[in-house]
């Protein structure tokens, strides 16, 4: 990424910043999907950045802008996890469900998957051939059928199996907002007849720029996220958007999804992201 790598080099050694260069800094921001309000105020702190101390100055600015809500994923110590996975469409959400189930069951623990976007049947399918490829239970419905009773009937199957964990796939239609919440409050409703719901995490495209704060922002009114899955981070990101959810929506990034395999997918780290940024 290294977004900043510019900025530190120049001012490395002068204070002599001329405005040409704050402006390309403002359109290198821009492009790199911080939003102009994140933007606006990065760009009030760099100018009080002195030359001697700029990358550390820098660092303390960037980490400033984190959230500062827990990263560490939420589980239930006594019996089943359930995490609910949500987001639109396209963003990768069905495959993240299938490695977030991959990654728990190399860990050694148990775990069931619910293929509950009942309304795309290439969504269940590859569930389907994701659990038959890493050994996971998918429970799945009818074709356009209730995503809740998907969602119920996999608690029911994760009670009986006791098993640790229980990852749900959620329809990722957003016609709009009270649709969306009438959708996952039924879902959220039917499976904390078995179990409760211990962490709500949100897939967004890191390719999608500006559009995944929007996604963000509707999704964390329709439920209460506890943490983003950011996806497509090997393509043509710039890296910019992390920061902007994590400041504007005060959502935790907890896990990378890169590639297509298995095992692209890994905990968010912060200090690594904000080095990316500097260096």
């Amino acid at each position: 990424m290294g977004l900043f790598s510019k900025f530190i080099a120049k001012i490395k050694g002068t204070n002599d910043f001329a405005p040409a260069d704050w402006k390309a800094l403002e359109e290198e921001l821009l492009l790199s999907d911080l939003g102009p309000t994140l933007t606006r105020g990065f760009l009030e702190q760099a100018r009080t950045v002195k030359s001697e101390n700029a990358q550390e100055a820098l660092e303390q600015i960037l980490s400033s802008n984190l959230s500062t809500k827990i990263r560490n994923p939420i589980t239930n110590p006594s019996g089943t996890t359930v995490v609910m996975v949500v987001g639109v469409n396209g963003t990768g959400k069905t495959t993240s469900v299938a490695k977030l189930a991959a990654l728990v069951k190399n860990s050694g623990k148990s775990v069931v998957m619910a293929a509950g976007d009942t309304f795309r049947a290439a969504a269940v399918e590859q569930l389907q051939t994701w659990g038959a490829r890493i050994g996971v239970e998918v429970i799945s419905g009818k074709a356009n059928g209730d995503p809740a009773s998907v969602a119920f009937d996999a608690a029911k199957r994760a009670q009986e199996l006791a098993a640790d964990y229980l990852i749900i796939d959620t329809a990722g239609r957003l016609h709009n907002k009270n649709d969306l919440m009438a959708e996952l409050e039924k879902v959220k409703r039917v499976v904390e007849k078995v179990f409760p719901i211990n962490e709500v995490l949100l897939v967004i495209d890191a390719t999608t720029g500006q559009n995944g704060m929007q996604q963000a922002k509707i999704f964390t009114e329709a439920v209460h996220v506890t943490g983003v899955i950011l996806t497509k981070t090997d393509g043509s990101a710039r890296g910019g958007i992390a920061l902007a959810i994590e400041k504007e929506v005060d959502i935790p990034i907890k896990w990378i999804g890169s590639g297509e395999a298995e095992g692209d997918f890994a905990p968010f780290e912060a200090q690594s992201y904000i080095q990316g940024l500097l260096s």
